[in-house]
């Protein structure tokens, strides 16, 4: 087993453990996922390396900055954000890798959220975190910490406690108007309908939301004075999809879970349903819609929705030298299917920007917007796979009516 990073002064004294190290290093720096950056192999090479020397405790924002990207020495970290930004697109690549089954037998390295010192183990089956589940009877329970595990970093731990506040604070505020809106009434409506394969199942729905952080460098890509609000530690749009995608849930008693992307484990979306929020600030998003006809691309500067039927002739995108103020449209992916990878059903709520986002889950809320999506879906669309793309025009910071614009059953 290779020691964790706080026992690197060990891993150093090992030569074939180090060496272990450095020939994953090197097949992930040959990966895609990082061949087309600069930033981020500089960062994941700086630190493993430094870990490895027996360095950890050196690895701060500031020293990373300095040594490895080549900032002054009194560089403003809050004005030049560079380091976290590439850590957590590090730690987006690293989980993405590791999802593909191809990589199975690999040496796993690991940047875990709130930190910048790697960590290094064998591949195995670790049991999962134990997770607090947020029920209609039950109040959110304090996490406790799985047996000899590193404690856990303040801003991870901070994190979680705002996803699981934040769920509680909404299920609280729509038990009463869930309950009386979504009484079950012969015949089930279309709402009714669309949710069933999630509401039905006994298991916990977990509700993946996309990161803060990283939605806040998405749209300071597109402009600097992109208005991104946060709710605590959660984008605002994002709380309002999900309370309104909890609605369903909470009409039958369903048990839930509300987990950031980062701290969402492979072996989680295998426990039960699935609702994705979020595309680009979303790493599950992106890699359970990288094989449908409908999925989100980054290419020429241009963030996108693609149909991957017709590349040349639909494509619906947000270029980066655009200003938010100029921004008059967004777009979004609504889906309901079953994963094949997980094996559970899964819903995608999720936007180029947060916007996009909202507008989607207004589809999934009010049914005169599902309605007009599913005259467009052919007989018998509660028994297929469902994708559709989504387009709003964005009035005073504001997404406006959702319109579909392509849809696809299989």
């Amino acid at each position: 087993m290779l020691p964790p990073p706080q026992t690197a002064r060990e891993a150093r004294g090992s030569a074939s453990n180090a060496a272990a190290v450095r020939a994953q290093l090197q097949r992930l720096l040959a990966h895609p996922l990082f061949t087309n950056s600069k930033r981020y192999p500089t960062l994941l090479s700086y630190t493993v390396e430094q870990t490895l020397r027996g360095n950890a405790a050196e690895l701060k924002e500031r020293t990373i900055g300095i040594e490895a990207f080549g900032r002054k020495p009194d560089y403003d970290a809050n004005a030049d954000p560079v380091v976290r930004i590439a850590a957590g697109e590090v730690r987006k690549r690293l989980i993405q890798y590791y999802y593909d089954p191809a990589h199975a037998g690999e040496l796993v390295i690991e940047l875990s959220s709130g930190s910048y010192v790697p960590a290094f183990r064998e591949p195995e089956s670790p049991a999962p975190e134990p997770v607090a589940h947020v029920e209609m009877h039950q109040t959110v329970p304090e996490p406790r910490p799985p047996a000899a595990a590193a404690p856990p970093a303040r801003s991870a731990s901070r994190s979680r406690f705002w996803f699981r506040s934040a769920a509680a604070v909404i299920l609280a505020g729509l038990i009463g108007v869930a309950i009386g809106r979504y009484r079950p009434t012969p015949p089930p409506s279309n709402i009714d309908r669309f949710w069933e394969p999630v509401v039905s199942s006994p298991s916990t729905v977990t509700y993946c939301l996309g990161e803060p952080a990283a939605a806040a460098a998405q749209q300071q890509a597109l402009s600097r004075d992109a208005p991104i609000r946060l709710a605590g530690r959660l984008v605002l749009s994002d709380v309002l999809t999900l309370a309104r995608t909890i609605v369903p849930l909470v009409a039958r008693h369903g048990a839930f879970r509300v987990l950031p992307a980062s701290e969402t484990s492979f072996a989680q979306l295998r426990e039960g349903p699935i609702v994705l929020i979020g595309a680009f600030d979303n790493v599950w998003t992106l890699r359970i819609t990288e094989k449908l006809r409908f999925g989100f691309q980054v290419r020429d500067g241009v963030l996108r929705v693609i149909d991957r039927k017709n590349p040349k002739q639909a494509t619906w995108g947000i270029a980066d030298n655009s200003t938010y103020r100029n921004l008059v449209t967004d777009y979004a992916i609504v889906a309901r299917i079953h994963d094949s990878i997980t094996g559970q059903p899964v819903i995608i709520v999720a936007g180029i920007l947060d916007k996009g986002t909202e507008a989607a889950s207004e589809v999934l809320y009010n049914p005169v917007y599902l309605d007009a999506l599913l005259s467009k879906a052919p007989k018998g669309w509660d028994r297929l796979n469902l994708e559709a793309v989504i387009g709003t025009h964005l009035i005073e910071d504001h997404p406006g009516p959702p319109a579909v614009l392509a849809v696809e059953t299989w």
